[in-house]
């Protein structure tokens, strides 16, 4: 058996997002990742598919892991991290549980470097967006580690705690009005006469090809959305439409509410 270098406390989807990407990517071999969790069926099928060590022992992670990730539901944080006594120098703790701030998770974990990381749901398909926030003891050394984590299913931001609940509210509430979008332009489609399969096709990738072609063009969003619009065409009688029934402050309002809300959860 290889020494543990990355401990995942929670075989849950994300858990097993990133560890499945980070043995596919050979950034850490099977036999160096360990996982817990309370279910047998779920533990077994972890080992089976991607060849990890697996325990129903939290306390065997805590204690050996170089990297340790938090993956549980915030609602058993106090009862998982009582008690865990953790015996490598320097161990590095990275949690992805929402609205559980640094300053208790540094309390569980004294003396520790803590890095508290807000994944979204896309990073199960290697098209996430994460944010990591360093704790006190964090060095540089344990920022690229946790970059490196995170790349592993998408693209990674730092940023200051303070701003963790506008990225919940951005990127981490944001697949769903994404969700929703798609949703509406399918159904405008069909409200035009298209099929509605072939409207959900077309809507599906004219987001994704545009996502695509801001990131990629390194343009800002409206000098594209400029080049579709021509003098008195389609395009502008359709964002004329958007701005009368308030979809940009909508938009602005979705990423508002969801990040006041995820404080009042943090709080």
């Amino acid at each position: 058996m290889l020494s543990t270098k990355f401990g995942v406390i929670g075989g849950g989807v994300m858990g097993e997002a990133l560890l499945s990407r980070l043995v596919a990517q050979q950034i850490y071999a099977p036999g160096e990742v360990l996982v817990s969790d309370p279910q047998a069926q779920r533990r077994n099928w972890l080992a089976q598919q991607y060849g990890v060590q697996v325990t129903d022992d939290n306390h065997a992670i805590a204690s050996t892991a170089e990297v340790v990730l938090l993956a549980i539901k915030p609602q058993v944080f106090d009862a998982v991290v009582s008690g865990l006594t953790p015996s490598n120098p320097g161990q590095l703790v990275v949690s992805i549980l929402a609205g559980v701030p640094l300053s208790k998770l540094e309390a569980a974990f004294p003396g520790q470097p803590v890095i508290r990381a807000m994944p979204n749901t896309p990073a199960t398909i290697g098209a996430g967006m994460t944010a990591i926030a360093p704790g006190q003891h964090v060095t540089a050394d344990h920022i690229k580690t946790a970059e490196t984590l995170f790349q592993a299913v998408g693209d990674v931001a730092q940023v200051p705690e303070s701003l963790m609940d506008a990225v919940t509210g951005l990127s981490g509430s944001g697949p769903a009005y994404v969700a929703i979008l798609i949703e509406a332009l399918a159904d405008g489609g069909v409200a035009a006469g298209l099929p509605r399969a072939i409207a959900l096709q077309l809507a599906i990738q004219t987001v994704r090809g545009t996502a695509e072609l801001v990131q990629q063009s390194d343009l800002h969003p409206a000098v594209l959305k400029d080049r579709v619009t021509s003098p008195g065409g389609t395009t502008i009688a359709g964002v004329t439409q958007l701005e009368e029934h308030g979809f940009r402050a909508g938009l602005i309002a979705a990423v508002k509410a969801a990040a006041q809300r995820s404080k009042e959860l943090g709080s």
